[in-house]
């Protein structure tokens, strides 16, 4: 961990001898719009520092004023200077040498970073002629790097698409090209966000392997603070483009001295798992299983081959509780949930929802039981048709229902809009005036206003800031205490799953490889790929607690 002399936090950004990076007085704005205010911090050579806040609090906007990456109409004021080098006042003829020779990128979306129409190879060897490498030894050069970041086969990866690859060898693919040219200094910006938590560690650690092995210093933008505090020397911490506060890691995370850091550091599941343990665990109806699912299983034929997604799968949920099923990518709980929904026919297996058997019935029959089974989607920006109002999305399904009067059905959308905290005022707004935080408590209160007995929630927080997840959990958790409502919870965040459900399944390659209540199975995992999945989750409260 870096201590205090070797670096130096503070919103004028005066310089010390190690510093590789040294930003001062930054603005940033967009026409007469300002999003980045008297920005200042410095990064040492070999050292690592994140920038971390919410949407909208100018991480990224720093990031590629580094990078000089702005987008038309943005304009940079203050000192950002590399090497002893001002980036801002350099011509871009002389600023081009620098990046990615000097400063590397590794961005957000490797799906979007790499042209899908060229392979893997042609597009690294742009990379590798910024070094002074005859062309016959570039693909060497390459190989080499890739071997380097971890690709088990180099050769198949370099001739490969982009769309043949997964998420996470794409994003070694990534930082492979990035470090090719041995640069000081790495701008990640949120590097892991859309990866697997196993996945995520991998790719963590490696970036860790790297700037100790080549002494490269790191800029880490993310909103995850369990990660900013496991893998940073330094934190600023960011609210609508101005610094809340900066330090090491371990005094900002033990002590925070703003009231926003201290906010965040309450909003963090990995860091606060029994913050809401007094909804959760509280007093539960009485009753039969209100899910049962018993040794259902689907294939699909993929390229003329068998698949089996979902695996013998069993699991029962008691009405009232939260039933989490978690896994990586392409571990079956996708499936699962659709099957659950009537949305697929298992080839085998039984599942009831609410007393009533869902398999075998046909589409028309189905209907009665869905209004009992509802689903809240994961990506509350494309699940909301855009051109509907508010109003008109909550009362959608009853209206196709035929549920009581007019008068009836305009009371009941305002019942639901109150029970997850909305006023009416939102009734005749769009999607497109609401905040994301906004978008999926519209998207709760859609599935409620059949008043179901089962909700189905498919990562309902992945696409939300910490801050507004804590929001919306607490809201699921009150609903829940309320109206004995039963949940299925699918999700890749293990902290969140300890905060939320009672109970947890884990999947792997379409079979549950142990199941049971969820601090039995995260305290004591008794298979190997539990541990596994267990011990990536970010170990944040150790850091916040100073502990290695």
């Amino acid at each position: 961990m870096a201590t205090q002399d070797r670096l130096t936090l503070d919103r004028v950004g005066t310089p010390t001898p190690a510093a590789l990076l040294r930003v001062a007085g930054l603005s940033v704005a967009y026409g007469d719009h300002q999003v980045v205010t008297d920005v200042g911090f410095e990064l040492p050579r070999g050292g690592s520092l994140a920038l971390i806040g919410e949407s909208g609090s100018g991480k990224s906007t720093i990031a590629r004023s580094v990078l000089r990456l702005l987008p038309a109409g943005g304009r940079a004021r203050g000192v950002v200077e590399f090497d002893g080098q001002d980036v801002l006042s350099l011509p871009e003829r002389r600023f081009r040498s620098l990046r990615g020779r000097r400063i590397g990128f590794v961005p957000q979306d490797p799906g979007n970073a790499l042209n899908p129409v060229r392979t893997v190879g042609s597009q690294a060897k742009e990379a590798a002629a910024l070094l002074e490498e005859s062309p016959a030894g570039r693909r060497d050069l390459v190989l080499d790097t890739f071997a380097q970041v971890g690709l088990d086969d180099p050769r198949r990866v370099y001739d490969s698409y982009p769309h043949q690859l997964s998420g996470g060898m794409l994003q070694r693919v990534l930082i492979g090209l990035t470090v090719l040219p041995r640069p000081a200094l790495i701008v990640a910006d949120e590097p892991t966000s859309a990866l697997d938590v196993t996945i995520q560690k991998r790719i963590l650690d490696l970036l860790s392997r790297l700037r100790q092995d080549l002494d490269i210093s790191l800029l880490l933008i993310t909103h995850d603070l369990a990660i900013a505090a496991e893998r940073a020397d330094s934190l600023v911490v960011l609210k609508d483009g101005v610094v809340q506060e900066a330090g090491d890691t371990a005094t900002v995370f033990a002590t925070p001295a703003s009231d926003y850091a201290r906010r965040l550091h309450a909003d963090v599941p990995a860091l606060n798992p029994d913050r809401f343990a007094h909804l959760r665990d509280a007093d539960r109806p009485d009753g039969p299983p209100r899910i049962e699912v018993s040794g259902v299983t689907k294939t699909f034929l993929v390229d003329g081959r068998p698949l089996t997604a979902v695996d013998d799968v069993s699991f029962s949920v008691p009405t009232g509780a939260t039933h989490a099923l978690v896994g990586e990518s392409g571990s079956g709980k996708t499936t699962t949930i659709r099957l659950l929904l009537g949305l697929e026919d298992p080839d085998r297996g039984r599942i009831e929802v609410a007393g009533e058997e869902v398999t075998g019935r046909s589409h028309a029959s189905l209907r009665a039981v869905r209004r009992h089974l509802q689903l809240v989607y994961q990506n509350p920006f494309t699940s909301l048709d855009s051109l509907w109002t508010v109003g008109r999305l909550v009362g959608e399904s009853l209206d196709r229902y035929r549920v009581g009067t007019r008068r009836e059905r305009a009371e009941r959308v305002r019942e639901a809009l109150r029970s997850v905290g909305l006023g009416e005022d939102l009734l005749s707004r769009r999607p497109g005036a609401l905040s994301g935080g906004q978008r999926q408590r519209v998207a709760i209160a859609r599935s409620l206003v059949l008043r179901p007995d089962v909700i189905v929630l498919d990562e309902p927080t992945s696409a939300l800031d910490v801050s507004v997840q804590a929001g919306i959990v607490e809201v699921l958790l009150s609903l829940q205490a309320e109206l004995g409502l039963t949940y299925v919870f699918v999700s890749h965040d293990l902290a969140l799953v300890r905060q939320l459900a009672h109970t947890v399944s884990v999947m792997r390659r379409g079979r549950i490889v142990e199941s049971g209540p969820v601090g039995a199975v995260f305290d004591h995992p008794r298979d190997p790929y539990t541990r596994t999945l267990v011990e990536s989750v970010p170990a944040g409260a150790a850091v916040a607690e100073g502990r290695p």
